[in-house]
């Protein structure tokens, strides 16, 4: 992509402006190092755009490429100019959340980016004891319904059998109101009053779900026609 412009707007958007790209950097900073991390945040991406992104950014020096130790594979970490970048993403998130977010279709209810968001937002500090285990069952959906959070310390690893495990919270919910709880669009407590959501477990757990699920960066931004 080149716009012929020495604008440095233009010249940010040859190297960012692309499709998937803000996405992917949105994944790095989240935390994502892996092909098949980035895949599982970025579910509709093939994994040929996938690896000709990943080569951009490692050739404009936004990110730097190591190979694994005793792997075939590939770990990738922003660099000073990747990093730098993140002011970038949260602009863009608050200007979605104030302008955008209207428009959420039943195809962008994504249950594999929401229980990744999820995975990466239990305040494990606050789930007293070494382990502990969280189910979500979704009613709506015919697969993909039942998702099981296991903690361990301050690791969480995420599973879509059972694990055998005993289960401490089981949270049962439709995707759409989960996504708009997480999001902050309505609360935890409205979905529950208004029997949309079910949580059962200990009640010092129950009575206020946002002690260990932490609320997404944006949530509390109000849509502009709120304002």
């Amino acid at each position: 992509m080149e716009y012929g412009q020495f604008c440095p707007i233009a010249k940010a958007l040859e190297l960012l402006g692309e499709k998937w790209t803000l996405l992917l950097l949105r994944e790095l900073h989240m935390g994502a190092s892996r092909f098949n991390e980035f895949q599982r945040g970025l579910s509709l991406i093939s994994p040929t755009i996938l690896t000709k992104r990943l080569n951009e950014l490692a050739d404009a020096e936004l990110i730097l490429r190591k190979k694994i130790p005793g792997q075939r594979g590939y770990e990738y970490f922003l660099t000073q100019a990747g990093r730098e970048t993140l002011p970038l993403l949260q602009t863009v998130g608050e200007w979605g959340m104030r302008w955008a977010r209207g428009d959420i279709r039943d195809t962008d209810l994504d249950v594999e980016l929401l229980m990744l968001y999820l995975q990466r937002s239990i305040n494990t500090a606050m789930l007293p004891g070494d382990q502990s285990v969280i189910q979500f069952k979704f009613t709506d959906l015919n697969k993909l319904n039942n998702w099981w959070l296991l903690v361990k310390g301050c690791h969480v690893d995420i599973c879509l059998e059972d694990p055998g495990k005993d289960v401490d919270i089981y949270l049962t919910t439709d995707l759409r109101t989960m996504v708009s709880c997480w999001m902050g669009d309505e609360s935890y407590k409205q979905a529950i009053v208004e029997k949309r959501m079910m949580l059962v477990g200990p009640s010092a757990l129950t009575r206020n779900i946002q002690s260990w699920i932490c609320d997404n960066m944006f949530a509390g931004i109000p849509p502009a026609n709120q304002i």
